[in-house]
Order: C-alpha cells, then structure tokens, then sequence
C-alpha cells in the first residue's frame, strides 16, 4: 500500500465531524469566503503530523502528488507536510555527500527538485494554514543555501493568486530569523496596494517579527513608509511597540488618509473627552 493511502485511510479514521464543522467556520468556506468549498475532516494539525511521521520513511513525490490533489483539507495538509519530510531528507542526503567530497551540484539536486516541485503545486495550498506551516520551511529555508529561491518570490508577489502573494512574504521568516531585512521590506512595500487583509495580516506579521529582533531596524522602515501600508499590516506590525510609538504611527496613518477630516478636526484632549455634556435630544 502506498503512503498516501495509508495517510488517507488513517485520517478517516481519526476524522470527526464536529470539529470538521467548527474547522469549516474557522477557515471561511462559506459562498464568497476564501476558503469557499473547501472540505474538512476534522482532525488536528498534531494528529495530521504524527501520521505523516509514521509513513516518511517509504514515501515519494508521487505520494505528495497524489493527497494534495485531495479535496480534503487534512489530506492536502499531509501532503504538504510530507514534502517538508522529503526536503529534510533530501538536505541529510545532500550534508553526507558532501562530507564524502561528491560532486556539490549532484548533491544539491534533489533539494532543487523538491523546491521546484513545491514552487510548481503551490496553487493547491489554498487556505493560510497550507502557506503559513510550509512556505517557511521550504522555500524560506532555501533562501538561506542557495539563489533560485529569491526570485521565485519576487514571482509570487507579481503573481495574482492570493496564495502564490502570502507564500512570497511568509516565505522570508526564516531571513528575518537571522536578521535578515532587506526581501522582507521589499516584499512588504512591493504588496502595499493588495486589496486583501490576508495580505495585509501576513505583511504585518512578518514586520512584527523582524521588531522582535531589531526594534530599530523596524522603526526606520515606518518612519518612511507606515503612512502607505493598509492599516491592518501597520497595526500588527505595531503591536510590540511602546504606546507612543503606536499612536504616533496611527496617527500619521490617520493624517494620510482623510487630511482634510483631520485637518477640520475640532481637537479635544483626550482627558476631557469623556466629561463633556451630552447634548440633550
């Protein structure tokens, strides 16, 4: 029996429908929604990975193949997660040979296939979770060891599919986790105009990230481009900031986008606010 089917007939087996339900709300398939049409089983992303574990040691790509064509939500997951598996092993593959003095492009071919075939399959994460748990460890890893993965990303932002958009800057955590800036900004200024919030989320969780580690660094990126960032992405990029940090930012934000409402704005303390007579009808 193959992987994917062994992965398959064990999440039916661990499937249940009420919390398939709750997942079917969480993850917005309703007629319009993002996830719409999307279906669940109802099993939890800890027992969707202890049954990938299980299997790893004989599966393929043409497992991966096979469960993230699914309609089912957990199965594309495991796929999903299986390639991770399969991108871990084949980088062990590629450290041993390495350690042997092997010809380095030989070793690294089995790295640059797996990228490559995630980069090819990646219409098929179609939910935030499909992004979020994968990107980072795929194609945000291969940032870090070698130069086809950049582009790819630079692609994903032009492209106009919204999860080819949030692969592209959830891709670049790995980056921000050695301090490194630069494609993160990029990104973020190249997707200021996206009309989604889960765009705007994803940016702004990712400038909070790099805040964690360089509050400075992240300081002089708003200086000059908070007045241009959907509000959503500035106010999580925000969150970790002293106060005064965040109402300055606000309120530039406020300034740039209704100057005039702010400009013949009747300013009133804010500790007064809340003592002035109300009008009596």
């Amino acid at each position: 029996m193959k992987a994917a089917e062994i992965i398959s007939s064990e999440l039916s087996a661990a499937a249940d429908t009420a919390q398939a339900a709750i997942l079917s709300r969480f993850f917005k398939t309703g007629p319009g929604e993002y996830g719409e049409g999307d279906r669940f089983l109802g099993v939890k992303v800890p027992v969707t990975r202890a049954i990938v574990k299980g299997v790893r040691k004989f599966s393929t790509l043409d497992d991966v193949d096979l469960l993230t064509r699914s309609t089912f939500h957990e199965e594309r997951l495991a796929g999903f997660l299986l390639l991770i598996e399969l991108y871990e092993e084949a980088k062990r593959t590629s450290r041993r040979r390495r350690r042997g003095e092997s010809d380095l492009r030989t070793d690294d071919s089995a790295v640059t296939a797996i990228v490559n075939y995630y980069h090819s399959i990646l219409e098929r994460g179609n939910n935030w979770d499909l992004v979020d748990l994968v990107a980072p460890k795929i194609l945000g890893d291969r940032l870090q060891s070698g130069k086809d993965a950049e582009p790819i990303l630079m692609q994903l932002a032009a492209s106009d599919n919204l999860w080819k958009q949030r692969v592209s800057i959830v891709a670049t955590l790995p980056l921000i986790r050695k301090n490194d800036f630069d494609l993160t900004f990029d990104l973020v200024i190249c997707l200021a105009t996206h009309p989604h919030d889960l765009i705007h989320k994803a940016c702004g969780w990712m400038l909070r990230e790099v805040g964690k580690r360089n509050e400075k660094m992240l300081l002089a990126f708003l200086d000059h481009y908070c007045t241009i960032l959907p509000r959503t992405t500035l106010r999580y990029a925000i969150e970790r900031l002293e106060e005064r940090h965040r109402v300055s930012y606000l309120m530039r934000k406020d300034d740039a986008d209704y100057p005039e409402a702010r400009r013949n704005e009747k300013r009133i303390p804010m500790s007064h606010r809340l003592t002035l007579p109300k009008k009596r009808k």
